[in-house]
Formats: C-alpha cells, structure tokens, sequence
C-alpha cells in the first residue's frame, strides 16, 4: 500500500481519504502538521486508488483490515493512534474503532461522511462498479475527470501534485487510478459502527457539503462539528479548520 509520511514521536495521526481521492488530498494538512502535530502522521492510498495495489473486495471490513495491516509496523506501544477519515476514509476509520481488525485507535474522526442513500444512487454506484475504467486522449482530460470524481474541481488546480497520483498512463491512453469495482462499497452501517465503537468517535462537515447535513450527523453524534463554510473537501480548502477540530477534541 502506498504511504506518505512524517513526524517524529510516539503518537500516530492515520488519514485516511475518501472514494476516489488519494493519500495526496491530505497534503494541505500535512504541510501543517510540524506545528500542528506533536506525533508522527501516515496518509495511505486506500486499496483501489491511487499507488496501492487492488484487491477482490472493497467491503468496508476488507478496506479496515487492508489499513489495519499497513498501519500496524508504524504503531509505538507507548503512543496514541488518532485516526481522521474523508467520506469513505471515515467510515474505515470507524471500522477500525470497533477494535476487530488489529489496531486500537484512542480517537476516530469521520468528515463528510455521507449517510442518506436512496436506491437510486446505490443502483449508480453498482452500474459504476460493473463498468470498465474510462479511457482518456490526454492528460488534461484525465486530471479534469479526476477533479470531478475526487469532488476537486474548482478547489485544486488540475496541474497539482494532488492531481497526478489520481490519473495513470497505459498502452490504452490516461485513465483514472481508482480502480471501478471500489464503486461497490455499498451502504455504510453507521450506526452499528458507532454502537461498537470503543473509542470517542468525532463526526463533522463543511457548512456546504451537499453530501450530508448537520441534522444526520447529530443524529449520530450529538456534538458534530459544523467546520465552516467550505465543501465537502474541507480538508483542502480549510485545513487549519481541521486541525482545529482534531487539536481542540484530541487534546494534542
């Protein structure tokens, strides 16, 4: 699994991105972190997308077991692991909260995780997951697809070091990295992963995140965090937000 990371310490900050990103959304944040973070931080591309290899199964427990097994060799016994999700990252992350897959985290933070899904758009998701990846003339064509796909457009320029881990050259032309079937996580089970939870788990959004309203979210978590008003990349467009967020609830 490709890994970016940093730091110094016992204390681990895993960041976990959404469906179709990469580890490279949270690199605004990263650029913070050696005066935001007294730790070590890891950004992972999840299996599917960007570096990292695929695998049969992009079943919600197939990604925590995936992260688990590659967060593992950068854990201290002395240290504290804060986990922060994106989207699908948050839920994985909320998987690893329930302690079943190997790592313990002492606190998850799930942002923007969208939690109303209609049968249409779990019907989409499906199609999407059957469908071969889209081929692409260019590489300009490709970067703008994936700032469509990663929910980027208009908040990151397309020539971005963000951009370029999402898009990938073969003998067919440019295609996105993220491999189609990871379109068939399906519905989370959120509210079974916050009853078994054993850590503090922190939900919050973007003020404009269309994906999920406040009303959702404090049906989950009483004390979610409006992070202001930015989308639902907030990690990209108000990364001192976060911080914010995971410094103040963390206590680091």
């Amino acid at each position: 699994m490709y890994v970016d990371q940093g730091g110094e310490g016992a204390d681990l900050l895993l960041m976990l991105h959404g469906m179709g990103a990469t580890g490279a959304v949270w690199s605004p944040l990263c650029a913070e972190a050696g005066h935001r973070w007294n730790g070590r931080w890891l950004a992972l591309d999840l299996p599917g997308h960007g570096q990292s290899g695929r695998q049969d199964s992009y079943a919600i427990g197939h990604y925590a077991a995936s992260v688990a097994l590659a967060t593992q060799p950068h854990l201290h016994p002395e240290g504290r692991l804060v986990v922060l999700g994106h989207s699908l990252g948050g839920v994985i992350a909320l998987a690893l909260a329930t302690g079943w897959f190997g790592v313990s985290p002492h606190q998850v933070f799930g942002a923007g995780i969208k939690l109303a899904w209609s049968d249409d758009e779990l019907r989409r998701m499906q199609a999407l997951a059957s469908q071969p990846s889209r081929r692409f003339a260019t590489q300009e064509e490709a970067r703008e697809r994936y700032l469509k796909v990663a929910g980027l457009a208009g908040i990151v320029d397309a020539a971005s070091p963000v951009v370029s881990r999402g898009i990938v050259r073969d003998d067919d032309g440019w295609r996105l990295a993220m491999d189609p079937r990871a379109h068939g996580v399906g519905k989370p089970p959120m509210s079974d992963l916050m009853s078994l939870a054993r850590c503090p788990v922190h939900l919050g959004r973007g003020r404009d995140d269309a994906l999920v309203t406040m009303e959702d979210l404090r049906a989950l978590d009483p004390d979610a965090q409006d992070l202001g008003p930015h989308g639902h990349n907030v990690m990209v467009e108000a990364p001192g937000r976060v911080w914010d967020w995971v410094a103040t609830t963390a206590r680091i």
